[in-house]
């Protein structure tokens, strides 16, 4: 690797949105060395199942609404 032209590679604390932690390593900048993540797989709709589907009319629908015709 050239010398000067790679960021900084350090250790860094995640700490999740339930207050759990893992040490890993990041060329993130950090001024406290910690990550504060505020949604994982515990909290995110996605993994929970909570998803509130919308029903969505299809393309054909909405461009009748929009254009008034039958």
């Amino acid at each position: 690797m050239k010398d000067g032209i790679h960021p900084e590679y350090d250790e860094i604390t995640v700490v999740m949105s339930d207050g759990t932690e893992f040490k890993t390593r990041s060329t993130m900048d950090t001024k406290d060395g910690e990550y504060h993540s505020e949604v994982d797989s515990k909290n995110h709709p996605f993994y929970t199942g909570n998803m509130n589907f919308q029903k969505k009319a299809g393309r054909i629908d909405r461009f009748k609404k929009r254009y008034g015709k039958d």
